[in-house]
This record gives structure tokens, C-alpha cells and sequence, in this order.
């Protein structure tokens, strides 16, 4: 059995958005996403976080013109790996081996990266069962990322309870549990194939709900705060790796 590359649906363009946001906000705030943990100490800092902002806007806009989009996902899939996950958190996760809080931050970049290597794969020069191949390499990362994302908010559930809108029924914990469930069950779909295309657009709608209910009141609440902007940004771009997801889970493969 070989997978006939299809074209991408809606998700790459959404996720291409998500990345300039996140790059405008990193410009405004002269500094590394703050889910990119750079000492502050380290040399240069100012100069690489200007760099590394110009590098998701143009990747970002890349991926937007489909003569590009191969080449910036390609990027964008070795800079997140290698950079941000190895380099910057390799240590971190060495050190903090104890703190759920840290593979989840690594999760959302992991995240990032696998659903770039999605959009690579249906986008580049490849043999098509390559190309498969690496798609199910993203979707499995995906889904693993998934299940961290969903242990996070029962590890943290005080504060992520917090979060939850007040005037949702019947109240703030039910709803972390309810959205903690959802991520895990995800998690599960993707990675055995049961129901994981579904599985993925509810997590797409899901990624997507947060914004207005969750990270767009926290915007107005504090928007001098630099982690509020970075949030929505990257929810964003995070509902958009998840809709890629689902994309690639719709395509038909041919014998």
C-alpha cells in the first residue's frame, strides 16, 4: 500500500497566520517567545530574539506561497527540533525531570514542529510514501503532545481552574476536567487511528473555543503583560497545527 499525496486543506494557512502573530509579538516585546526559555544572560540575547522573530515571519509567510511552503516547513521543523526543543529545553528537562510543567512547555513546541513536518510532507518534492511516512511521524507527536497537554491541566488543575469563565455552568474545575478528557481521548485517537480524524477537528474546535472564552478576556484583563499576547498568538497557531492534523487524517491513500 502506497499514500497518494493530496493537496493541504485550510490548516496550513491558519497555521502560517499563527506563526507571524507569534513573530509580531516577539518584535513588540524585543524578545524570545517566552516558550522559547533563553537566559536572559545569554549573549546576545536581543539581537538572536530579533532573528529568530524575523525567521517565524518570513517562515511564516512562506508558508502562505506554495513555492515556499516545503522549504519553510523544512526550516521551521530542524529549528524547533533542534533549536528549541533540543537546545533549549534538552537541559531543562535534564534538570527539572521532576516538573510536569516543563514537558508541557516542550509539548506546545514540539507541537509546532510536527505540524510543520505534516505540511512539509504534503507539500514537497517527495515520494508519496515517504511522504506518508513522515505525516505519521507528525500526527504521532501530535497525539503524544496531546496527552501531556490533557495530564497539564489535571497536574495544574488550581490554576488552569482559574482561567476557566466564571459564568460558564456548572463551574470552573468541571470544565478542566471536561477539556483535560478531551485532550487525552485525542491523544488516544490519533495514535491508534480510531476515530482520530474526529477526534482531531473537535480538538481544532476545541483549540479554537479557548481564544474567545480563555485568552482574549486575559488579553483585556492585563495587556501589558508579554505572556498574554504570546498566549493568544500561540493558541493560534496551536489550533492551527491541530486543524493540519485533522487535514492529514482526511486524505485518501490508494493502493
Amino acid at each position: 500500500m502506497t499514500a497518494e499525496k493530496a493537496p493541504m486543506d485550510f490548516g496550513w494557512r491558519v497555521y502560517g497566520l499563527g506563526l507571524m502573530a507569534l513573530a509580531a509579538v516577539c518584535f513588540v516585546w524585543s524578545g524570545f517567545d517566552p516558550g522559547q526559555p533563553v537566559p536572559k544572560a545569554f549573549p546576545e540575547r536581543a539581537v538572536l530574539g530579533y532573528a529568530a522573530a524575523a525567521f517565524l515571519l518570513i517562515a511564516g509567510a512562506a508558508i502562505e506561497w506554495r513555492r515556499t511552503t516545503a522549504w519553510a516547513t523544512a526550516a521551521l521543523t530542524a529549528y524547533y527540533m533542534l533549536i528549541v526543543v533540543v537546545l533549549m529545553y534538552g537541559h531543562l528537562m535534564l534538570k527539572h525531570y521532576g516538573e510536569f510543567g516543563t514537558y508541557e512547555s516542550a509539548a506546545e513546541q514540539i507541537a509546532i514542529a510536527a505540524g510543520a513536518l505534516i505540511i512539509y510532507a504534503a507539500n514537497a518534492n517527495i515520494d508519496a510514501a515517504l511522504a506518508a511516512r513522515l505525516t505519521r511521524v507528525g500526527q504521532i507527536a501530535f497525539g503524544v503532545c496531546a496527552l501531556i497537554f490533557g495530564g497539564s491541566h489535571f497536574a495544574y488543575l488550581n490554576y488552569t481552574a482559574v482561567l476557566v469563565p466564571k459564568w460558564l455552568p456548572p463551574n470552573q474545575v468541571f470544565w478542566v476536567y471536561v477539556t483535560a478528557i478531551g485532550h487525552i481521548a485525542a491523544g488516544i485517537a490519533i495514535l491508534t487511528g480510531v476515530q482520530a480524524r474526529l477526534a482531531a477537528i473537535l480538538l481544532t474546535v476545541m483549540f479554537a473555543s479557548f481564544t474567545p472564552l480563555v485568552h482574549i478576556p486575559t488579553l483585556f484583563a492585563d495587556p501589558s503583560l508579554h505572556f498574554n499576547w504570546s498566549e493568544n498568538a500561540e493558541n493560534l497557531l496551536l489550533t492551527g497545527v491541530a486543524w493540519v492534523v485533522a487535514d492529514s487524517l482526511g486524505r485518501r491513500r490508494r493502493a
